[in-house]
């Protein structure tokens, strides 16, 4: 801390070099006259340790004070106790508590030591008050202005964390996003893409439909995929390109069936208005439920179940049979869904049903 007043251009040892020549010179060159070779003898431990002020400052602080008391006993006070000075002004810069305190009461021991046993007059005793005083308050504010200094250091680092973990935020959902957007989309378009040459030669009249779906999930898919990737865009407005919430939810499992999937949608209980963090939530479960059960189930049907409550939303997405296996658990896109839930304080749970296929139960607040 004592180290930052200093100027950034001039090293520390020509810092260091000065203080002692100066504190050698004031003790060394006596109030009452020319200086002695008792004054330049006592002139070196007044100022020499102050070399090592910052590392043992109690210990410096106690030899250049005893020897400046030596000087003054001695007939010899010098003209300015620079070594004194600069010694308490290293323990109210950096020293602890009980430091200071100490320093304190040994420093206004010395002065009267200095003035008493020599029988100086108070106008000497009210200048070394002053000169201390003035020293230890220099030095408390300047351990006041490091400590504010690390004190925005601190809040600048925490700044930067919450920052780096916002945009870590930001990139996962927009991962999210962009996975359950081409997932489910690349998917259907699949399912319909296979079913084609099947049902072809036995239903021509059908062709022209599944192609119209195939190309209506196409577009839906550029669709959101241009919103996810506008997020991108440091210039694009928050709300430009709203994301689908429940509301979209029976829309999806309109596009679901059209790809051939038998899907029933049931809610119980009124809608409720969601944050908007559930609403998007809610919607990418189902629409991941229904890409992995579209994907892995079997013939049998889909059932999206919605169970609005008082305190929150319950999810259930069952299908049956299929390859169960093929839902793994450490897959990103059941790792995605456990993320959105927990995102906005929900839970998730994912497996094999015990009769048969697999269920995505999801608990969402919504308040």
């Amino acid at each position: 801390m004592i180290r930052s007043i200093r100027p950034a251009a001039i090293g520390p040892a020509v810092v260091d070099t000065a203080v002692v020549v100066a504190a050698f010179a004031g003790a060394a060159w006596p109030a009452s006259g020319s200086p002695t070779w008792w004054s330049i003898g006592l002139a070196l431990p007044a100022s020499v340790p102050l070399l090592w002020r910052t590392r043992r400052m109690m210990t410096v602080l106690a030899v250049v004070g005893a020897a400046t008391i030596a000087l003054a006993l001695a007939g010899l006070p010098p003209i300015v106790p620079f070594g004194g000075l600069v010694g308490v002004y290293t323990v109210a810069a950096i020293g602890t508590s009980w430091q200071r305190w100490a320093a304190g009461a040994a420093t206004a021991a010395g002065i009267v030591v200095s003035v008493a046993v020599p029988h100086e007059d108070l106008v000497v005793a009210r200048y070394l008050g002053i000169a201390y005083v003035a020293a230890y308050a220099l030095g408390t504010s300047v351990r006041a202005r490091d400590a504010q200094l690390a004190a925005m250091r601190e809040r600048a680092r925490r700044l930067d964390e919450e920052r780096a973990a916002a945009t870590m935020r930001e990139r996962s959902r927009i991962a999210r996003d962009l996975h359950d957007i081409v997932t489910h989309s690349v998917g259907i378009m699949i399912v319909q893409a296979e079913a084609g040459p099947v049902t072809l030669p036995a239903h021509p009249e059908k062709a022209t439909a599944t192609f119209d779906a195939i190309a209506k999930t196409g577009r839906s898919a550029l669709v959101q995929l241009r919103r996810a990737l506008g997020a991108l865009r440091a210039d694009a407005p928050a709300d430009r390109h709203p994301q689908p919430g429940t509301d979209a939810i029976p829309r999806l499992v309109e596009q679901t069936r059209a790809a051939g999937a038998t899907v029933e949608l049931i809610e119980d209980g009124p809608r409720r208005p969601v944050p908007a963090d559930v609403d998007v939530a809610a919607y990418r479960i189902v629409q991941e439920s229904l890409t992995n059960a579209v994907r892995h189930g079997g013939p049998g049907p889909i059932r999206v179940r919605l169970g609005w409550t008082a305190g929150g939303l319950a999810i259930e997405v069952t299908s049956e049979g299929g390859d169960t296996g093929s839902h793994d658990s450490a897959g990103y896109g059941l790792v995605g869904m456990r993320e959105r839930a927990r995102s906005c304080g929900g839970t998730l749970h994912a497996g094999a049903r015990a009769g048969g296929g697999f269920a995505v139960e999801a608990a969402l607040p919504v308040e």
